[in-house]
């Protein structure tokens, strides 16, 4: 029988996950596959994650049609994994999902009125505050909200959890009094990441390290911009500059002065701007 025939029957779906269990099949499955655990596929879940937001920053369908299904397979095979333990399969995956939206969307599914997206997100937290009052591991918690924000961030990346941190600890009152008590953070920051470094303690530099993107993450938070994409920005920004200096100097960095390459780089950075201008205009 053809791979995911019978599935076939079941819809694009279906298939996959029958496809993703002949694969995970003792007797006649993949080798690799049948070696993953959900610890060994945490890093594929988080590289797929990121390239699904760096085909949407694109705005490249193709691709964000193929990293979807990319970060699809990566859910039902965990769901797999676990269904091997008779611990839960996709089915309860997606029946768990379906019962949150509805329970957290009272004002589609019920007779809540939220008037726009503000009091949608009103209503949403107030919700979660109600689940998680529920539950006896954290009312008997010492520290409710440090805990729930362990929790949160804990599978989330470094920046992204920053940002959880800053916006939860501020409306829970640990707040600056404005803009300016956070520049003076930074600058006290940095100051202290500069001894770090000149003292040559290395973990301690690191932390004052951590101490400066935490505090400017607060400075973005307080803008209302986003880190993550500003960060993505850069980097892609840096890229096509990069490769612009790397072409005019035949591929070869090596044996440049800093001053060569500096002249390079302003000159990408021109050729890029006029090259956005003209398709502006």
């Amino acid at each position: 029988m053809a791979p995911g025939s019978e599935a076939s029957q079941q819809g694009p779906l279906g298939r996959l996950e029958d496809l993703v269990a002949q694969l995970r099949d003792p007797a006649e499955g993949c080798p690799w596959d049948l070696e993953q655990t959900h610890q060994s596929l945490i890093p594929y879940v988080l590289e797929e994650a990121h390239e699904v937001a760096d085909a949407i920053r694109h705005g490249d369908d193709r691709h964000l049609k193929e990293e979807l299904g990319d970060l699809l397979l990566q859910v039902v095979l965990h769901a797999r994994i676990a269904q091997e333990d008779n611990r839960f399969d996709l089915n309860s995956v997606a029946s768990g999902i379906s019962e949150k939206l509805i329970r957290r969307h009272p004002h589609v599914f019920a007779d809540v009125e939220a008037r726009d997206s503000a009091a949608v997100r009103i209503t949403w937290e107030a919700i979660k505050a109600q689940e998680r009052a529920e539950d006896a591991d954290a009312i008997a918690s010492a520290s409710p909200l440090s805990d729930q924000l362990a929790c949160k961030v804990r599978g989330q990346a470094a920046l992204a959890g920053a940002m959880t941190i800053s916006k939860k600890a501020a409306q829970a009152g640990f707040e600056w009094e404005d803009m300016a008590g956070v520049w003076a953070k930074v600058k006290e920051e940095l100051e202290e990441l500069e001894e770090a470094i000149a003292s040559g303690d290395r973990a301690h530099a690191q932390e004052e390290l951590g101490d400066v993107l935490f505090t400017l993450v607060n400075v973005a938070r307080w803008c209302d911009i986003s880190p993550e994409e500003g960060l993505a920005g850069t980097n892609q920004r840096f890229l096509n500059r990069f490769s612009r200096v790397e072409a005019a100097l035949g591929g070869d960095l090596r044996g440049q002065s800093i001053d060569a390459l500096e002249r390079q780089w302003q000159q990408a950075k021109q050729a890029i701007r006029s090259t956005e201008s003209r398709s502006e205009g």
